[in-house]
């Protein structure tokens, strides 16, 4: 290996180290939606790694099938999607283990300004933020769950 390969792949591992969280799950049935944010978050070192799902039933089944080290600190969450909408998979995550509620921290993404969205979101005790799309460097700046 030469040694301009050695420092690139040390220059790797240094940006990712200064990354805040570790894992972030997005979960919107918008591929471009996820592929935009995933590019935003890995650009602005937010996560060092970014998990996709465009379903929630499978990104329900995503969360369950790790073990705990695995899990995603963060979850960004859309609400309106066709087969499960946000809200609804909040429901089903209060089922899961009580050791992946308290690992994951949700923040959901919505392009909605309803306050009926709002206040729901608020009143669920696992949605940290509530925030409108799109994600913008600051806004993830701002992020502290």
């Amino acid at each position: 290996m030469s040694s301009q390969s050695l420092n690139k792949t040390v220059e790797i591992e240094t940006v990712k180290g200064n990354a805040r969280y570790s894992k972030v799950l997005l979960i919107d049935d918008n591929s471009l939606d996820n592929f935009v944010n995933k590019k935003l978050i890995e650009s602005t070192y937010f996560a060092t790694e970014v998990v996709m799902h465009q379903s929630p039933i499978e990104a329900l089944s995503y969360l369950t099938s790790l073990d705990i080290e695995a899990l995603p600190e963060v979850i960004f969450l859309d609400i309106m999607m066709p087969e499960m909408d946000g809200f609804q998979f909040l429901d089903e995550f209060e089922k899961l283990q009580v050791s992946i509620q308290q690992k994951c921290k949700v923040i959901m993404l919505s392009t909605s300004d309803s306050f009926k969205d709002l206040n729901r979101a608020n009143k669920s005790k696992f949605v940290k933020k509530f925030l409108n799309k799109p994600l913008t460097e600051n806004i993830l700046q701002a992020i502290n769950v």
